[in-house]
């Protein structure tokens, strides 16, 4: 079925869930899946509202099914997500509340996204948010994050940001220290506390809103790592803080999380070790996502935000002692050093 096919089918099923309702369809938001979101606009309230979001996903790309599960979860953490007003799960369709167009992103860049004075309202409600997702962890409801897909998360870096993206082929020292830096890093993320994880939680996903901040693109949620959603949130493949704003945030959050009773480390220095070791799985990942969505699904906007996501990654590594084979790989491939003549 072509776009125009499924937006005219889109609009048949809305006509069916709205009856006696005229509504017009725009374009509300993209994200790097299958799914496109409509703002259905009516000119009379309708679920207590005048503008609702429609929710394209098509079936076998996407499926809705985890989607309506998060919310679920979500509202009852007490997590301003969007409710599902209605579905057609075999269709890949959705009506939703409309959480507002304002991302935090968008509002970091209106007030001036450098200052950390201006953001600390929003951060704050974003971590208050986090740690009641966290505190509602159930056993059984979500998939776990398991070392098979923290790996397979991995192993994009090598696959699309260097082979594809970069056109590198490691030798065989190289593919030794890749290998040992992985091993070191999942055995680091796997020891972490397990608890609700969103897995995108950061500027994109987040929307201004009453009560704040609204919370999208959950779907791929999972039960996994403490630390990862802080990581997501404050090391940021769209907006950069200084390292003591991380620090500032980062402190806020354990302090919450240890009032809430959730198993975070009573030791804040060893708290930010896990959260360093976590980022350095995301940033390999994102960047092995990002060159993906340009090769492969024709979005080289994402490019741009390399840099940012490398010099988490390299800040990183350079703090621990462990990490430094993965630095100096890092360092080779970013031509900071000279390729060959270099012991991994």
């Amino acid at each position: 079925m072509t776009a125009a096919d499924r937006h005219a089918a889109l609009a048949a099923w809305l006509a069916a869930e709205l009856p006696g309702h005229a509504f017009a369809l725009a374009p509300a938001s993209s994200d790097a899946s299958f799914r496109r979101y409509f703002r259905v606009s009516l000119d009379r309230e309708a679920h207590g509202a005048r503008t609702l979001i429609a929710m394209d996903a098509p079936p076998p790309q996407e499926d809705c099914r985890p989607f309506v599960h998060v919310a679920r979860l979500l509202a009852e953490a007490g997590v301003h997500a969007p409710r599902v007003l209605a579905q057609d799960l075999d269709r890949g369709f959705l009506l939703l509340t409309d959480l507002g167009g304002t991302t935090y992103l968008d509002e970091l860049t209106a007030r001036g996204s450098s200052d950390p004075v201006a953001a600390k309202p929003l951060y704050l409600d974003a971590i208050d948010a986090l740690v009641r997702w966290q505190s509602a962890t159930r056993e059984g409801e979500l998939p776990p994050y398991d070392r098979a897909l923290l790996r397979r998360e991995l192993d994009l870096f090598p696959d699309w940001y260097l082979a594809k993206h970069l056109g590198i082929a490691l030798d065989g020292s190289q593919r030794e220290a890749l290998e040992g830096a992985f091993s070191l890093v999942l055995a680091n993320n796997l020891a972490q506390p397990r608890v609700y994880v969103h897995r995108d939680y950061h500027s994109r996903n987040l929307m201004v809103a009453s009560p704040n901040p609204g919370v999208l693109d959950f779907q791929d949620a999972v039960a996994g790592p403490v630390t990862y959603d802080l990581v997501s949130l404050l090391r940021d493949a769209y907006v950069a803080w200084d390292e003591e704003v991380q620090l500032d945030w980062a402190a806020r959050y354990w302090e919450r999380a240890r009032r809430a009773g959730l198993p975070v480390d009573a030791d804040f220095g060893a708290f930010w070790r896990d959260f360093e070791w976590m980022g350095v799985q995301r940033q390999l990942k994102v960047l092995g996502i990002f060159a993906r969505l340009a090769h492969r699904d024709g979005k080289p906007g994402y490019l741009a935000d390399m840099p940012r996501v490398m010099a988490y990654l390299r800040g990183a590594c350079r703090r621990y002692h462990a990490l430094e084979p993965l630095l100096r790989l890092v360092d080779a491939i970013e031509g900071r050093v000279p390729v060959t003549g270099h012991t991994f």
